[in-house]
């Protein structure tokens, strides 16, 4: 039996705030959370921008001497699980624990962490090294530590794909609720990898911008000026819940999901196919898992990365699955103003998702000025736009080929 799946709690950290008022405020304002880099020397890097959470205060949330066991990503993880549970008001009992589960997503885990131990380890040798620093590294600690802070004993799994993993793991989490492996599943994604390595990486694979001079002007996607991506950082988690749960205990429910999609290119390690072929069988997929008529989506919240091969496979995409309907889709990308978190995107993007339909409110694509011709969709440039969004796609898609998309749409008994 398929049972119904609900957003029932919310939690953010981005470089647009911590908490998920304050980013929505700033987001459907249009205002951009890329800066200068500020967490190592760039003088000889070629990229020296990135959106770097700015207010985060770790011992708003932690004791202080947990938080020095803590990669900076994990921490993010659990403050915004911590933030969906409370929004959730849902209390975990020894009578429903083992019916609660975790599941995370995240694309490289605590890198900034191994760049520091490694350095550690050529100047001072091997016994410098801490005791914490595998369960401070590793991609599945975010979920597994939000499992002990909320005594959540249910299933407790940790999707890493690429920029593809906050996405899968909601899409995950909606599968254990509906086919009824738990009641409760908190989920989302997580990343924070702004270091000197990652940073060197990702540009010596040229996908991330070089617009130094004008940080805030960087991640223009769809934009014909558009010239790659900007690293970001943070958290988004959702608490997912069975629908007569939720009901029964007179939950706020900000959006149903009801559809997920999930396909591999087999093309390339970082290049979708020209006609975004993977992409385009993903949101497919979550159409049809959603039982809705394409006329029944007004919004999607895109991937939209703002790198020259991305936005434009993936409006090919679109334009393949919804046909004449296309036209009539708000697609905005909302990487335009938080930069790209990598593994934790899918997350935020959900989150973003679903208040788009609780608030019926379409965030903007800012920085679109002059619109590539290859992109030819109504992006929402520069405005949030108060509309009717009754249901909306958020996509996602990963190095390696792999695609993810959650369908959500607004409930009704």
């Amino acid at each position: 039996m398929k049972r119904r799946v609900v957003v029932t709690g919310l939690g953010l950290v981005t470089p647009l705030g911590t908490g998920v008022e304050k980013t929505w405020r700033n987001i459907c304002s249009g205002v951009s959370g890329i800066d200068l880099i500020t967490r190592f020397d760039t003088s000889e890097y070629g990229v020296k921008i990135a959106a770097e959470v700015k207010d985060f205060n770790a011992e708003d949330f932690f004791d202080k001497k947990v938080i020095k066991h803590l990669d900076l990503f994990v921490q993010y993880g659990l403050a915004a699980a911590q933030m969906a549970v409370k929004d959730s008001g849902l209390i975990i009992t020894s009578q429903n624990c083992e019916r609660v589960g975790v599941i995370t997503g995240c694309g490289m885990g605590g890198l900034p962490t191994i760049e520091k131990y490694h350095q550690v380890s050529i100047e001072k040798g091997p016994r410098k090294i801490t005791p914490f620093f595998i369960p401070m590294v590793i991609p599945n600690m975010p979920s597994g530590q939000i499992s002990m802070a909320l005594n959540a004993k249910g299933p407790n799994l940790c999707l890493t794909t690429a920029c593809a993993a906050g996405t899968h793991a909601i899409g995950e989490a909606y599968r254990h609720i509906r086919y009824g492996m738990c009641d409760v599943v908190v989920s989302g994604g997580t990343e924070a990898v702004i270091c000197g390595l990652g940073v060197a990486g990702f540009s010596a694979m040229k996908a991330l911008s070089t617009r130094n001079e004008s940080p805030q002007a960087a991640s223009r996607p769809f934009d014909k000026e558009r010239d790659g991506f900007v690293m970001s950082e943070g958290s988004g988690i959702v608490v997912l819940e069975e629908y007569n749960h939720a009901v029964a205990r007179g939950a706020k429910i900000y959006a149903e999901v009801c559809g997920y999609g999930l396909t591999s290119d087999a093309f390339h390690i970082a290049a979708p196919p020209e006609n975004g072929e993977g992409g385009m069988r993903a949101m497919r997929m979550a159409v049809e898992d959603s039982g809705l008529a394409l006329e029944n989506f007004d919004y999607i919240n895109a991937h939209g990365t703002s790198t020259p091969l991305n936005d434009k496979c993936e409006t090919q995409a679109i334009k393949s699955v919804f046909q004449s309907h296309a036209t009539q889709l708000a697609v905005s990308s909302t990487k335009s103003m938080t930069g790209h978190m990598l593994g934790a995107a899918g997350g935020i993007e959900a989150v973003f998702t679903a208040l788009s339909i609780f608030e019926q409110i379409a965030p903007p694509t800012i920085n679109l000025e002059q619109p590539d011709p290859d992109c030819d969709l109504d992006y929402v440039p520069n405005v949030a736009r108060k509309m009717t969004i009754r249901a909306a796609l958020s996509n996602s898609f990963g190095f390696g080929g792999t695609n993810a998309v959650l369908a959500m749409k607004k409930v009704t008994d």
